[in-house]
């Protein structure tokens, strides 16, 4: 079963989700829904006392911490 959402966003916020889509040859709903399971990994570390961040693969060193999730 499918649940149908509708959303306002803000023209920015629309503008990046339509760049997105747009490079990752893909549409907005696949996007939304990768972002909401991206959520939920960070909302689920987070409650493990985890945190989210950016890693440079090669050297392993974190480039960025992710706040305010």
């Amino acid at each position: 079963m499918a649940v149908h959402l509708n959303i306002v966003l803000s023209d920015d916020l629309n503008r990046e989700i339509n760049r997105v889509a747009a490079e990752a040859e893909t549409n907005k709903s696949e996007v939304l829904r990768k972002a909401l399971q991206l959520y939920f990994v960070a909302h689920d570390g987070k409650q493990r006392g985890l945190k989210i961040g950016l890693v440079e693969p090669k050297s392993e060193k974190q480039q960025t911490e992710i706040i305010g999730l």
